[in-house]
């Protein structure tokens, strides 16, 4: 199973007038750590795009155990729990500074060719890089 994690700092913007980060930017921060994780495989999803697949979310899941506030340095784990084919999910595991968690969700995006718009299968480049996690 492919795994990692990175950091990210609350930004003053994430929070709402409580002072805890906007239940809606738990999205923007899994994107985070998606498009991170790529790139320590060794591969942009920029890239991706350039090469003519786009990956859309098409589910997302989320639980709130404690409210993360501005400033806090959060550490973000994502991983890849299955090889993916058409579809590949994502899980997420959010801790502050204190290893308290703050938050889990999961999202689950579609491989999409862009010049047809249809579903495609992983590209070999990403197989290949994935390969030894599975």
């Amino acid at each position: 199973m492919f795994q990692t994690e990175i950091q990210l700092r609350v930004r003053y913007a994430d929070t709402d007038q409580m002072g805890y980060v906007y239940y809606g930017n738990y999205a923007t921060y899994y994107e985070v750590a998606r498009v991170e994780a790529f790139r320590q495989l060794g591969y942009a999803y920029k890239k991706l795009e350039e090469e003519g697949v786009m990956m859309p979310v098409i589910e997302l899941k989320t639980q709130f155990h404690l409210p993360a506030k501005y400033d806090d340095l959060l550490t973000i784990k994502v991983r890849i729990p299955k090889f993916p084919k058409t579809l590949i999910r994502y899980e997420y595991e959010i801790f502050n500074e204190a290893g308290q968690k703050v938050n889990t969700g999961e999202t689950t995006l579609v491989f999409i060719n862009m010049k047809t718009n249809r579903p495609t299968r992983v590209p070999q480049v990403m197989r290949d890089l994935l390969a030894p996690f599975y």
